[in-house]
């Protein structure tokens, strides 16, 4: 029996794919999900579990190395694709299933020449690249696990476990006490997580003692990176006139991705794709009557889940007073509390803004806020989000992190953007 052959053919017949969404690359993550869910195309939420690795979003060379590190992780059969817009996601996909079918059968477009970096550079600009032999046993990929960016070395002779995993050094805990410290990046790549963050802790036991967070990495061309849940706040600041409903659509798109992240993250994935399905129809333009009562459904289950709301309670609390003065708006201000406060935040704005999504009045940036408080693009929201972090995650444990990071949900697309760099640069 040709077991290799079985092998490929299983996996090239629905492959479970590792999405990788880059700074700018939100449009692109969000053609695929819709595409893997039309396909039945199973998500993978570590390398382990990936046949396919796809890379969403345009050219960033500081995330190569922990990308690739993502693909060494990767058992074989595997192939790797790079779609930079979201028009190249299918032909990624397809290229993808493609690599991952047995050698006599695969089509001659699937094995295009080798680029300069290794990669196969294949048709419609996607980065193709199949099982090679450079594979090594290693970490379970929900982080940058061997540092880089200055803290690779793990300061204080730290040396590293095999997997990637650092060992654990030792330093005072809050009560004196010597204890080992083991220091742990989240992301820059993990499930349902700010795409290309990078959050490294220092903890003893399961408690965050320290936390440092990492510059969002640019793209290799600044014209090519979008901040895509901001859009019509970009256009209208631009002087072009964008109706309210417009706005406040990807508004409440933005808040059901986010809110899907936190679900996924909690343990309730069949809400988690609702969320998702729904923010998918806003964003094509579905009419208010089609989705308002599966929105009303969906707020008020999500809302009166007791389970949700003990898991969350108490975690990550932030008075609105204080998350003012560190320069927070939007949900996350108004909200005033923990991470529960903040869901049911999402929650309301997007009950309040469903009346509104045809709205044809003029956008007024300086009255809508953005998905994430106002917008301005000399101080983006996301960016007194993502500075608040430290603050809420030191002290707390570790099975809290994700969430609360989740509940927050900082997008980094606003820090690359074409018109923020364009301000930076004056």
């Amino acid at each position: 029996m040709d077991l290799t052959g079985l092998t490929l053919r299983v996996a090239a017949a629905r492959p479970h794919v590792l999405l990788a969404a880059v700074p700018g690359g939100t449009e692109v993550r969000l053609a695929a999900e819709r595409l893997l869910r039309a396909r039945d195309w199973p998500r993978a939420s570590t390398p382990a579990q990936a046949d396919l690795l796809l890379v969403a979003g345009p050219d960033l060379p500081e995330l190569w190395a922990p990308l690739e590190r993502l693909w060494r992780d990767m058992p074989a059969p595997r192939a790797r694709v790079h779609a930079r817009t979201a028009d190249e996601v299918e032909d990624a996909l397809n290229a993808g299933r493609a690599l991952l079918g047995p050698p006599a059968v695969r089509p001659a477009s699937a094995a295009p020449p080798a680029d300069a970096g290794g990669h196969r550079e294949g048709d419609h600009g996607a980065r193709e690249r199949h099982e090679g032999d450079d594979q090594t046993p290693g970490h379970d990929g929900h982080g940058d696990h061997r540092g880089h960016g200055g803290h690779g070395g793990h300061s204080g002779g730290q040396t590293e476990m095999p997997g990637g995993l650092p060992m654990a050094g030792q330093g005072a805990d809050r009560d004196g006490l010597t204890l080992d410290q083991l220091h742990l990046p989240l992301g820059p790549f993990l499930a349902d997580w700010p795409a290309g963050l990078t959050v490294r802790l220092v903890l003893q036991g399961d408690v965050v003692q320290r936390v440092d967070v990492d510059e969002p990495a640019r793209p290799i061309d600044d014209a090519a990176a979008e901040a895509f849940w901001v859009q019509p706040w970009l256009r209208a600041a631009s002087g072009e006139p964008v109706p309210v409903g417009e706005a406040v659509r990807r508004r409440a798109a933005a808040h059901l991705d986010s809110l899907g992240r936190l679900l996924a993250v909690a343990g309730w994935p069949a809400e988690a794709v609702r969320a998702w399905r729904l923010r998918d129809d806003l964003l094509s333009g579905a009419p208010r009557a089609a989705v308002a009562p599966r929105l009303e459904r969906f707020t008020r289950r999500v809302g009166r889940s007791r389970t949700l709301a003990w898991l969350t309670r108490g975690i990550g609390v932030v008075t609105a007073q204080k998350a003012r003065e560190a320069g927070v708006g939007g949900p996350a201000a108004r909200a005033g509390g923990d991470v529960t406060s903040r869901y049911r935040q999402w929650l309301a704005d997007i009950r309040r803004d469903l009346p509104r999504l045809e709205d044809p009045a003029p956008l007024d940036v300086a009255v809508e806020d953005s998905p994430r408080g106002p917008w301005s693009a000399e101080h983006p929201p996301s960016a007194a989000l993502i500075a608040l972090l430290p603050r809420l995650l030191e002290g707390a444990e570790l099975a809290a992190a994700r969430l609360v990071v989740a509940s927050l949900d900082p997008d980094p697309d606003e820090l690359v953007s074409r018109g923020v760099v364009e301000v930076a640069r004056g």
